[in-house]
């Protein structure tokens, strides 16, 4: 099993492999709108633009499980996000990251980094060019906190 296996869904309802990425630096993040960690969609969106070119993504899995702080649909949130942060990296369907019903690509990255739960909003993942967890990162670690572990990586 790789993390090429899943397929995820965009927030506009498309599947799409993470096959897609192969040979390219992913960084997963779980995401809220009404956060106190939100903010940091502006550092995302900064380190995006500075490596996208280098081969890097970042994949945005919005999540309402942490005190409901991804209220709205998927339409909603990705208007918050483009017109507040003017983010431009891919978004993804709102999905569940513990329990029961979490998302398997979520099963997988805490299975297969330190096997414990989301704890927050903006969890971050960083994985290498060849599918291989690398890093996980607290929400308290800010984009520019870890920008020279995604730098090291590319």
């Amino acid at each position: 099993m790789s993390i090429y296996n899943f397929t995820v869904t965009t927030n506009k309802g498309e599947d799409v492999s993470l096959g897609n990425y192969k040979g390219t630096v992913l960084l997963i993040v779980n995401t809220a709108t009404g956060c106190g960690f939100t903010p940091q969609y502006e550092g995302l969106e900064a380190m995006y633009q500075k490596y996208h070119d280098r081969g890097f993504e970042i994949l945005d899995f919005p999540c309402n499980q942490f005190m409901f702080q991804a209220p709205g649909d998927d339409a909603k949130i990705d208007k918050f996000c483009t017109v507040k942060y003017n983010t431009t990296f891919p978004r993804f369907k709102k999905i569940k990251v513990n329990g029961s019903d979490a998302a398997p690509l979520y099963n997988y990255l805490k299975e297969n980094s330190d096997g414990k739960r989301i704890k927050w909003n903006f969890t971050k993942f960083l994985i290498d060019r060849d599918g291989n967890i690398v890093g996980r990162f607290a929400p308290s670690d800010t984009p520019e906190s870890i920008e020279d572990k995604v730098e090291a990586v590319l």
